[in-house]
């Protein structure tokens, strides 16, 4: 008896059909930085003296022993780095709307004719 036919997709099929049919739009290179969490304050302040500290120690082990040393910390020693994060956000909102003020009014009429 001869086998019934399938419709089954190749792998290459696929691949085509489902990541190549979508492109991202590309970053606007003007548009403002996402503000910084505590953590990442306190992470560019204490990465070198991790590495000071663990000289052999890799980029992962790295994370890890910060991740670490910020559980350790109470919201006292914590403290400087959530008020930096709180000022970071209020400057990248200002940013944002400034520049969504600037982008709302200066494109997207290009259908008229």
């Amino acid at each position: 008896m001869p086998k019934e036919a399938t419709t089954k997709k190749t792998k290459k099929a696929e691949k085509s059909s489902s990541s190549r049919g979508t492109k991202k739009e590309k970053k606007d290179p003007n548009a403002p930085k996402r503000a910084l969490s505590a953590y990442m304050f306190f992470s560019q302040d204490w990465r070198e003296r991790i590495k000071a500290e663990n000289p052999d120690a890799g980029f992962g082990e790295v994370g890890k022993l910060l991740g670490a040393k910020w559980k350790e910390l109470d919201d006292s020693e914590k403290k400087p780095y959530v008020d930096l994060a709180t000022k970071d956000k209020a400057r990248a909102e200002q940013e944002k709307a400034d520049y969504d003020g600037k982008t709302a009014g200066s494109g997207g009429d290009d259908d008229e004719e």
